[in-house]
């Protein structure tokens, strides 16, 4: 197959036959986020935002949060200031998890995978492409990754789960399903993050410290 043939089928895969792209190879190796969104193209971001969600599954109390949240915000922030492929800081992209657990998580997700693929198409592409609605989704993965990082119980199973329908609305370009994540993800923010008052204070604290 000629390099040009692969690249465009890698852009043009979808999401469970990516994952199992990912997991060919020594069970044991690492897959560095910094090869995740390669070839990508605009779906670069989606493949990140997944693959940087899996640690909120971790079930250890504090872990996840730890791992995925401060990632999600990296990703966040480059969505609304307009990047069109995504950047790490290099110490972060020679990191990230190894074949066999993206091959459980997988196996995990693939019945609603297989589910989700029969509905998510490529579709109202400009709930992903514009500037303001790549904004949109950039300041609700943040605010999310805030809440996934501060230790609110039994929420890191929730925000995943979340942060999830964002990747895969990135993965398959379904604008709908982007639309969907918009106003489940506004809801979880009102409630877990306004309500609760972590989040606002969190906020005080970064002005404060800008300041």
């Amino acid at each position: 197959m000629r390099p040009a043939d692969r690249h465009e089928g890698i852009q043009e895969a979808g999401t469970r036959a990516l994952l199992d792209a990912f997991t060919l190879g020594d069970p044991d190796e690492v897959l560095r986020l910094g090869d995740v969104f390669a070839g990508l193209g605009k779906r670069s971001f989606g493949m990140l935002l997944f693959v940087s969600t899996l640690p909120a599954f971790i079930p250890i109390p504090g872990v996840g949060g730890a791992v995925s949240g401060p990632l999600v915000i990296l990703i966040g922030a480059q969505l609304l200031v307009g990047r069109r492929t995504p950047w790490l800081p290099r110490f972060i992209a020679r990191h990230g998890p190894h074949r066999h657990s993206i091959s459980r998580f997988r196996d995990m997700l693939s019945p609603w995978l297989a589910r989700l693929e029969r509905v998510v198409k490529p579709r109202a592409s400009g709930m992903l492409d514009r500037r303001l609605a790549s904004a949109v989704t950039g300041l609700l993965l943040i605010l999310l990754g805030l809440l996934l990082s501060l230790p609110i119980p039994f929420t890191n199973f929730l925000f995943g789960g979340l942060l999830l329908l964002f990747s895969l609305a990135l993965l398959e370009r379904d604008g709908i399903l982007m639309g969907v994540a918009w106003i489940v993800g506004a809801i979880a923010v009102g409630v877990f993050g306004v309500l609760s008052g972590q989040l606002a204070a969190m906020g005080a604290r970064w002005v404060d410290l800008l300041v």
